[in-house]
């Protein structure tokens, strides 16, 4: 049963002897405390969306349409009586709660991918580990629990087969393909740096330890600059596919048998092309904002996509939601209207910046807690109960 809300007492009992919580205890405040602390390269990278970052801007205000309406003498107050976990394409979850595929965390700290990963696990959630990582996948994998693998299809196919397939040696649980990102957005405060950390080098280890990549280059980028630029250029060369369509996803299930979701989905059509070519789920994102600015927010796209394919509708697939995801009340209202659990990205990237892999457990405890009081302030004992009855009707 949960316990997550016993951080709360934690911090009050700790108060008594004078002590305070080392780091914010809320998302704007851990941004914050990052803008003031990382670098700006590093902090523009993370906090960075697409042009004037409206999108980004209105991923958040999305949730704050929408109210819950909390039911009274339901006895659900005591921790024993609330249960957050749930299984999603055969991943078990103490929440419904993955940290999201970020990139070139070795940006913001040393430790990068396996903190995530680590602290994902000692909560018993999943971490999602981006193509664009900064540690190769098989070292996060060894610090990691249950953890997905995030592919970005590279132009090169027989790089694409590599990935998943070690990934799923690795022990990945399930294949989370973008298809938001056949190149990148207009990001002005990384062109006001005239910053692209993969032309450094950097995010690009999954690249440089593949034997198919290896295999394309005329001599090893550990030899020196030369090598090492030429290693860059062919990345460069094959990160952006697009050529990928819905039908594609039969040849990637031919790669493994791990479950296959589609992120960057906004529009119920192409919920249903992919599922129909055969993924077994989508998640509703538009890349935190950060690929085309005056986007739909992701919250206001997901009731489509859950009426087009979600577990009610003929199709049955899972439909998971980020984007905008900033405090536990917005896990509820993404529950409540048919996502299964969502991805938290950003404010957990800016508690690895602050403090490393503790910065990331208390981001994440501080989501986990405000989900679980939440939901007992409203009289909800798990998430199977959260649904659109729990919100107020608009209009």
């Amino acid at each position: 049963m949960s316990s997550f809300g016993d951080l709360q007492n934690e911090i009050y009992l700790a108060g008594l002897g004078g002590a305070r919580p080392e780091l914010p205890m809320t998302a704007a405040g851990l941004e914050d405390a990052a803008r003031a602390q990382l670098s700006p390269e590093a902090f523009g990278y993370v906090a960075g969306s697409a042009s004037t970052e409206r999108t980004a801007r209105a991923n958040v205000a999305a949730f704050g349409e929408h109210r819950i309406v909390p039911r009274m003498w339901r006895g659900t107050a005591k921790a024993s009586a609330r249960d957050l976990s749930t299984t999603v394409l055969g991943t078990h979850l103490a929440a419904p709660v993955l940290t999201a595929p970020i990139g070139v965390l070795g940006l913001v700290h040393p430790d990068a991918e396996p903190a995530v990963a680590s602290a994902a696990t000692e909560l018993g959630i999943a971490a999602v580990v981006s193509t664009a990582a900064s540690t190769p996948m098989e070292e996060v994998a060894a610090a990691a629990g249950d953890w997905w693998y995030q592919l970005y299809w590279p132009a090169d196919e027989e790089v694409a087969r590599s990935f998943v397939q070690r990934a799923e040696v690795a022990g990945a649980g399930a294949v989370v393909v973008t298809a938001d990102t056949p190149g990148m957005g207009w990001r002005p405060r990384d062109l006001e740096l005239g910053h692209l950390p993969f032309l450094k080098a950097q995010g690009i280890a999954n690249y440089l330890t593949d034997p198919v990549f290896r295999s394309r280059l005329a001599a090893p980028p550990e030899e020196g600059d030369q090598a090492m630029q030429t290693a860059v250029l062919t990345w460069l060369g094959m990160f952006g596919n697009h050529t990928v369509r819905p039908a594609d996803i039969a040849r990637l299930k031919e790669w493994t048998s791990l479950p296959v979701l589609v992120k960057g989905v906004l529009h119920p059509d192409d919920a249903r092309a992919v599922v129909d070519a055969g993924a077994d789920g989508v998640v509703v994102s538009n890349h935190g904002g950060r690929q085309v600015d005056g986007a739909v927010a992701a919250l206001d796209a997901l009731p489509g996509v859950v009426a087009a394919i979600g577990r009610d509708s003929s199709r049955g697939a899972t439909v998971l939601l980020d984007s905008g995801v900033r405090c536990g009340a917005d896990v509820v209202v993404a529950l409540a209207l048919g996502a299964e659990a969502v991805l938290l990205g950003r404010p957990w990237v800016y508690g690895l910046g602050l403090a490393g892999r503790a910065g990331v457990v208390h981001a994440l405890r501080c989501l986990l807690a405000d989900l679980d009081l939440t939901m007992a302030m409203a009289g909800l004992a798990s998430v199977a109960e959260v649904d659109r009855s729990v919100l107020s009707v608009r209009g």
